[in-house]
């Protein structure tokens, strides 16, 4: 039997899969790190971190086959997104990695619009939020240049983890596009948005497909993992472009749910010119030559989370929402926006908090917890809906995270997307994604989509129901008023917010 390895590298813990030529995970193994913060605002991690986390995760699943490890063929990776990794002149990094949740950046974001005005949208297809990677390059030269001084070249979480396996510095598209310096219509470094922030190309790794063949592993990372040194190292990418390909995202007008801590709405793309003017992010997909429009969600999951600790600490989810599905839609009027720590699509608001509108003396915790469940599938509405304004078809969605393990969930989204809603069967997130890339590297399959059409195995589906989805229609647009009709509010409230 021939395996493959399917590294996720997350914010809080990296997550290997042992998957078989059938898409069968045979073996799954976790390793948890820190996530700091030295100051408000700030997301740090120490990149050693990663690559102590990940080689015992590899060296658990070995060890578990015994003599067969032998026949692991390929290991890929998929990846946090954005996270600033500068490197010196011996690949040592200069300082820890600032992650995509770190917001320290506002006034970058503010450097490159005045800099570059609707330019930057033209070519890196992305409007310069705190998340992406350019601002942070910015904020370390400004801040630390003594520091910013000794780095010689970039990479992102992931690529420097691979970078330890194989003695090899890369880059794939799909992660690149996530910096603000790939043009991502052609796919290379950008010359015009490297000089007008006088940073050098030598800065920026080599690019290559999410599924090329980057090495093979170097004797101490054969060594600790206890697999053979001829075992292949494919590229990888970014995790939103994984978690599609493990959900079988690989086709025009297919699209995606992902209702983790955040929420995301993804639509394959194969028009490279397609251009949302960034009220979506426009990414390069982890299959060659194919893009992905994608909205987000920032407190998707993290609200329900936030809600179950604060009014039912102990309890499970599913005795928090045992009775939701007793309550009709549109929770009797009321509304919850999942504003908690901002906003992104539509909004790109970091001040913007969230609200429960229209709470009377009738409503009962299962009330709230509807009106949560529902605002979180209203916000992610908002990406939908702007995809259909743009001309895309949207009638299947695969929904994949924690919404797709609740049956009232999917009915609800159903209902509010408009759509037929399908969870999987096998659902493994980006990990099965950074699998299916190893396999396809690796020969087993012709095409992504012929290794989806082994690995990706859809369960139910969910129609929406007319008199729902009616109801959810005629809430919609009272919902998207509330964001401007608080927009005033929630400023003044900084000032007093520690």
């Amino acid at each position: 039997m021939s395996y493959v390895i399917g590294i996720d590298l997350g914010t809080s813990a990296v997550k290997a899969l042992l998957v078989d030529r059938s898409g069968n995970v045979k073996a799954e193994a976790s390793r948890s790190y820190e996530l700091q913060h030295p100051h408000s605002g700030w997301s740090e991690q120490r990149p050693e971190d990663w690559v102590e986390g990940t080689i015992a995760a590899i060296a658990e699943l070995a060890a578990g086959l015994g003599a067969e490890a032998q026949q692991i063929e390929g290991i890929s990776f998929s990846g946090q997104m954005h996270g600033l990794v500068l490197l010196d002149d011996s690949n040592v990094p200069v300082r820890p990695a600032i992650l995509w949740n770190d917001t320290r950046t506002t006034e970058q974001c503010r450097e490159i619009e005045r800099t570059l005005g609707t330019r930057h949208l033209e070519i890196a297809r992305n409007p310069a939020l705190e998340g992406f990677t350019l601002p942070k390059l910015l904020w370390v030269r400004q801040h630390e240049p003594e520091v910013f001084a000794k780095g010689q070249c970039f990479v992102l979480p992931k690529d420097y983890v691979r970078y330890r396996l194989t003695g090899e510095i890369h880059m794939d598209y799909s992660d690149a596009a996530g910096t603000l310096l790939l043009d991502v219509g052609s796919k290379r470094w950008s010359s015009e948005l490297l000089a007008a922030f006088a940073l050098d190309e030598s800065l920026c790794p080599p690019l290559v497909e999410s599924h090329a063949c980057t090495g093979t592993l170097v004797p101490e990372a054969a060594e600790r993992t206890g697999l053979p040194a001829s075992t292949r190292v494919f590229a990888g990418g970014a995790d939103n472009a994984c978690g599609a390909i493990g959900a079988g995202i690989l086709q025009e007008g297919v699209t995606m749910a992902s209702i983790g801590t955040s929420g995301v709405i993804l639509s394959s793309e194969q028009d490279k010119e397609k251009n949302y003017e960034g009220k979506v992010h426009f990414f390069n997909h982890g299959k060659e030559d194919a893009y992905y429009a994608m909205g987000v969600t920032l407190a998707a999951g993290y609200s329900l989370s936030w809600f179950r600790n604060t009014f039912a600490a102990g309890e499970s989810f599913n005795d928090l929402l045992a009775g939701v599905g007793d309550i009709a839609p549109g929770a009797n009027g009321l509304l919850f926006t999942p504003y908690l720590v901002g906003e992104r699509t539509p909004h790109a608001d970091s001040v913007i908090r969230g609200s429960f509108i229209g709470v009377d003396g009738s409503h009962k915790r299962d009330h709230f917890a509807r009106a949560v469940m529902e605002g979180i599938t209203f916000s992610l509405h908002e990406s939908v809906d702007m995809l259909r304004q743009a001309g895309k078809q949207i009638d299947k969605i695969i929904s994949i995270g924690g919404g797709a393990q609740n049956p009232v969930w999917l009915q609800m989204q159903a209902d509010i997307f408009g759509a037929t809603v399908v969870a999987l069967e096998n659902e493994q997130g980006p990990g099965m994604g950074a699998a299916m890339l190893a396999a396809y590297g690796c020969g087993w399959f012709d095409s992504l989509e012929s290794c989806a059409a082994q690995f990706v195995k859809e369960g139910a589906a969910y129609e929406p129901q007319p008199e729902a989805a009616d109801t959810y229609a005629k809430l919609f647009p009272i919902y998207q008023q509330v964001y401007t009709q608080t927009r005033g509010l929630n400023e003044a409230l900084s000032a007093f917010r520690k």
